[in-house]
């Protein structure tokens, strides 16, 4: 679906825009918006990951739309959960 989201940086807040199909643990580079270098000019990158919340619970209703939804996808709707390995490799470019 996507959506603009505020982060805080080192500076305030900055809005960026969460691309429609972007999966939880996706990283996005915020260019010049990290810290200053020691001993030269210039600024580091802020790096934000994407993390999803997902409900704990839902109401009927809720849940009825989430299994439509599913129906629609052709797929399940199951809890699916990614490991600090798979996320660290992912992080890591896949290596």
């Amino acid at each position: 679906m996507g959506a603009e989201v505020s982060v805080p940086t080192v500076d305030g807040e900055e809005k960026i825009k969460i691309q429609p199909g972007s999966q939880p643990g996706k990283m996005i580079r915020l260019k010049g918006k990290g810290v200053p270098h020691l001993r030269r000019n210039g600024r580091g990158d802020q790096l934000v990951i994407l993390s999803v919340e997902i409900p704990r619970s839902l109401s009927s209703e809720q849940r009825e739309i989430f299994e439509k939804l599913a129906e629609t996808m052709g797929t399940e709707a199951l809890p699916q959960e990614m490991s600090l390995i798979d996320r660290l490799k992912e992080l890591l470019g896949g290596l």
